[in-house]
């Protein structure tokens, strides 16, 4: 045992039990590209950070911040009754909201032009032009321009669910500030009114449309009953026609009542007595009158037309004219109530917060915007650094 472990060094060859150990690397110096990339570094992340720094706390003009919040309330009335909704179809109404027409409004040119107009915010904008160029407004620029200006400077946040507008106007002094804010929503509150005055003008058109509709209708039908009044000579047949029922009932009531007479006459008085033939003369003319009552019943009136005819007719004419008045009674009742509602306000622009002077200057973000701007411009290095060691590797 010993003797193999003393020969075992001369059967193995040394280069496999201890290989040979690579000489130490040189102290690392740096070399042109290192000084090419930290020079890079400086001149396209520090310095431009650096100016930016400067320029935001040097020349960038500090901005102050008014608040205002409002949404648009409804005033709601009973609905009028359309008399002839059923026949003729419902009106239809929008499917945009009142708040949704109201926030396009406030990023539209045309309130633009309305501020503009009204506090000259071209000249409100552009007070620290052009040393502050990046956040000042170039006063030579157009409509678009400003628009776009506008829509940076007053932020609208709009909560779709309850229907609130919130408005963050910045301006360079506190007074611009709330006084943009002031104007935009007097000048919300206008558009407001104009849709409720358009809803109102829309609902009374209607109403008088309808009433003028019925009441042409229940003229038509007066002037049909009169036509036929004139026509037969008859005011109501109804009543006629019981008058007359009456009048046979009586006669005929008579009728029996000299048939009895008449016939006590002949039991007891003698032949020939004149009270008998009297009393067959009076019953001759009741038969005569009832016949005559009867043939009026059933007879032919003045236009040949026979009285169960005309009732007919009239009960028409009846129903028409009953219908035609109904019809104008709801019309005018529909009337009174659009007149009403077009009296009082139905909408309207009702502010929860009201814009106020700031009292320190929250824009713009000067700590932010310089991390911002420096993320930005070391990523952008970063972006050339690896495209330059990638193409350097590819050699």
């Amino acid at each position: 045992m010993q003797a193999f472990t003393a020969a075992q060094p001369a059967a193995f060859p040394a280069h496999i039990l201890a290989p040979p150990v690579a000489p130490p690397a040189p102290s690392a110096r740096p070399r042109g590209r290192h000084w090419a990339l930290l020079a890079s570094l400086l001149l396209l992340v520090v310095v431009p950070a650096a100016l930016w720094a400067g320029y935001l706390w040097i020349r960038a003009s500090d901005q102050f911040t008014s608040t205002i919040g409002f949404s648009v309330r409804r005033e709601e009335a009973p609905p009028t009754m359309d008399v002839f909704g059923g026949m003729l179809g419902g009106r239809f109404s929008g499917t945009a909201s009142d708040t949704d027409i109201l926030y396009e409004f406030i990023r539209s040119p045309d309130l633009v032009l309305r501020i503009d107009r009204q506090l000259d915010i071209r000249a409100k904008f552009s007070r620290n032009w052009p040393q502050d160029f990046a956040f000042a407004f170039d006063p030579s620029g157009t409509i678009e321009d400003l628009t776009g200006y506008w829509r940076r400077q007053v932020r609208v946040h709009y909560d779709d669910s309850a229907g609130i507008i919130t408005l963050r106007v910045s301006a360079f002094t506190p007074q611009d500030a709330k006084a943009i804010a002031e104007a935009v929503f007097a000048e919300s509150e206008r558009v407001v009114n104009a849709l409720s005055e358009q809803a109102r003008d829309d609902a009374t058109r209607h109403a008088s449309a309808e009433l003028e509709k019925t009441r042409t209708l229940l003229a038509g039908a007066r002037q049909a009953m009169t036509g036929f009044r004139i026509r037969t000579g008859i005011v109501d047949p109804t009543a006629e026609l019981e008058a007359q029922a009456t009048v046979t009932t009586a006669l005929q009531a008579q009728l029996a009542e000299a048939r009895v007479a008449l016939d006590t006459l002949r039991r007891n008085a003698r032949p020939g007595d004149h009270r008998i033939t009297q009393a067959e003369l009076r019953i001759d003319s009741l038969r005569h009158q009832i016949e005559q009552e009867r043939g009026r019943s059933t007879g032919i009136g003045t236009q040949g037309d026979g009285y169960a005819q005309l009732i007919a007719d009239y009960e028409q004419l009846k129903v028409d004219l009953e219908f035609a008045e109904s019809a104008y009674q709801s019309a005018r009742t529909a009337h009174e109530a659009a007149l009403q509602t077009a009296q009082r306000q139905s909408r309207y622009l009702a502010a929860h917060i009201l814009p106020t002077l700031a009292e320190r200057s929250l824009l713009p973000s000067r700590p932010w915007l310089l991390a911002l701007g420096t993320g930005v411009l070391f990523g952008l290095w970063s972006i050339l650094a690896l495209a330059y060691y990638s193409l350097r590797d590819r050699r």
